[in-house]
């Protein structure tokens, strides 16, 4: 009895034995972006990429909770890999998107030394960094003309797993869009900066915030993840409250739609009373460990 108990604490010491890493995945405006890699000691050779993202806001203050969450994918062998990525105010939703490309990106180049297969990760995120890992899910490009080498490779992931995301900013909650709607929407919940797109004006050498209606709208579609949809996307596995007054379960139940009439493998999980998160999440967790387990293999 005695030799079982000592076996059984060596094994669950091991399973929890890690290492963690802070490493930098990239560099913009003099500033480096940073993701945290947690390695179990045993791993199984595959990467799940978590989003480190709430209310398009990401910052390192905010990587304990993640690293605390992802746990759950270290005890089943899974290298994991808390991306921060800059943010509002001072960057909006493309900014972001890109980040998160690129971090992909340099775990897919840097995979041998990390020990994990390149053609193995998943992506995860809730809320806001759930619609950044499905803008990722969707894409599948690379800069084949960059100097960098990191660049050249590509982005996409093999599978995906995300709580609550936004994924169509033109109809959200409702068909139609009203930007003046909108806008209050915006500054209530204060997302107006992940919102103020911008560009470069060579006459004053500065980036001016964008005012033209159908340009912002053009800019918001093009980063909705509904509308990059296509066959050849992951499968996608959702998880949603029904009473979620933040983002609509319309935004999930539509992309959902999406996948099913491209036939991409996908599953929506409603959880009945849910708001914008709740307790015992772990319920939901343990079966995006179980759709990486079998969309990873």
């Amino acid at each position: 009895m005695i030799l079982v108990l000592i076996a059984s604490n060596l094994q669950a010491s091991d399973t929890l034995s890690f290492t963690r890493k802070e490493i930098v995945y990239g560099r913009k405006d003099g500033m480096a972006l940073m993701m945290i890699m947690q390695a179990p000691n045993h791993g199984n050779g595959r990467a799940i990429i978590s989003v480190v993202s709430g209310n398009w806001r990401s910052d390192a203050d905010m990587a304990p909770r993640f690293e605390d969450k992802d746990k759950i994918y270290l005890n089943s062998g899974y290298t994991v890999f808390e991306v921060i990525t800059s943010s509002q105010p001072r960057y909006s939703i493309p900014d972001e998107v890109e980040d998160v490309k690129r971090a992909v990106r340099f775990v897919r180049y840097k995979a041998e030394e990390y020990g994990i297969d390149p053609d193995k990760i998943g992506i995860t995120g809730l809320s806001s960094g759930g619609h950044l890992a499905l803008m990722v899910a969707t894409a599948d490009d690379r800069l084949l003309n960059s100097r960098d080498a990191v660049d050249r490779v590509s982005s996409r992931v093999q599978a995906i797993a995300v709580f609550y995301p936004p994924t169509d900013f033109l109809n959200y909650g409702q068909q139609g869009f009203s930007p003046a709607a909108m806008q209050a929407m915006l500054v209530a919940t204060g997302l107006s900066a992940a919102f103020d797109f911008k560009r470069w004006n060579d006459t004053t050498r500065t980036y001016v915030s964008i005012t033209d209606v159908e340009t912002k709208l053009r800019i918001a579609k093009e980063n909705s993840p509904i509308y990059a949809v296509t066959s050849d996307d992951p499968p996608v596995l959702i998880v949603h409250g029904d009473a979620d007054r933040l983002v609509p379960i319309q935004q999930s139940e539509s992309i959902i739609k999406k996948f099913e009439e491209v036939h991409v493998p996908n599953k929506l999980i409603i959880h009945k009373n849910g708001n914008h998160g709740w307790k015992n999440s772990e319920v939901e967790e343990q079966q995006f460990v179980e759709w990486f387990d079998k969309y990873l293999k």
